[in-house]
């Protein structure tokens, strides 16, 4: 059973998660939104989505009652449950917020809903008063997927990469996995997720994560094996997925292509006109 996440926590005296009022299939309870710092000037992660009055009122009263302000945002990356509030949160601080969001392969001098939008680079540092902050670009679920990395809690801030409940999705699996290994080698000692719950053991998620996707690896590679014809997503889905309702065909039939396409680049599998086969 899902832990039932409050509106607003303050986690650590540097960290305030705030829900950004969107609860659904994709989001679970909602995006989770984070105010980093312990000074008058603060950061914020992600900002929810667009028109969300009830997060916006809660984000005024809590920095109402931190006596603080917004001087920065960083954007993880351009999904909307991200991205979309940003106007709204530039509503309540009055000047044109500093905005950064690493830079999509398909898009130059981003901006959204006409507010400037700066380039992050990988490995910048942002800071403010009570945290440091590393941006560490992790491609995968998206082009321009970053996550952060704060100094003194030894904490990473994940986004979509890593949740806090269930397994990510992403548009290069290839990039993924090796986003996967870059998080590992960090060894943080919490994971503050896109969505779902604080994860306060995140080196045995991150080890959850890249091992589930390995071993559905395997299974499309024994199935490519056994099979003297080339297969088509859709039959290897009927064979892996079993227990699945055909109504979610589609969805895993996307897995597996993500799948076979990382084990393309990797020399593994080959496409011919009929199908997948082993190389």
């Amino acid at each position: 059973m899902s832990t039932v996440l409050p509106i607003v926590s303050k986690l650590t005296p540097r960290v305030i998660r705030i829900l950004g009022c969107n609860p659904g299939k994709m989001t679970l309870q909602g995006t989770n939104t984070y105010i980093i710092g312990t000074g008058k000037k603060r950061i914020l992660l992600d900002t929810g989505e667009k028109g969300k009055k009830d997060y916006i009122n809660e984000l005024k009263k809590i920095l109402h009652q931190e006596s603080a302000s917004i001087e920065q945002v960083i954007v993880t990356h351009w999904h909307g449950d991200h991205i979309g509030g940003l106007r709204d949160v530039n509503s309540i601080i009055g000047d044109e917020l500093s905005a950064w969001k690493y830079p999509r392969n398909d898009v130059k001098n981003e901006s959204y809903d006409g507010i400037t939008i700066h380039s992050l680079q990988n490995q910048q540092e942002l800071s403010v008063e009570g945290a440091s902050l590393r941006i560490i670009y992790t491609p995968g679920h998206t082009t321009d997927h970053v996550v952060v990395y704060m100094k003194e809690e030894n904490a990473l801030f994940s986004g979509d990469c890593i949740l806090g409940e269930g397994t990510a999705v992403f548009e290069d699996l290839y990039d993924y996995m090796k986003s996967l290994n870059i998080i590992l080698n960090l060894k943080p000692d919490v994971i503050y997720p896109g969505h779902g719950p604080v994860l306060e053991t995140p080196v045995e998620k991150i080890l959850y994560y890249i091992n589930h996707r390995n071993q559905r690896e395997s299974q499309i590679k024994e199935v490519l094996a056994k099979k003297e014809q080339p297969l088509s997503e859709l039959d290897i889905v009927k064979i892996i997925y079993k227990d699945t309702p055909e109504s979610l065909y589609l969805a895993a039939s996307n897995n597996v292509n993500q799948h076979l396409l990382k084990m393309e680049k990797e020399g593994i599998v080959h496409k011919n006109e009929r199908g997948w086969i082993l190389v």
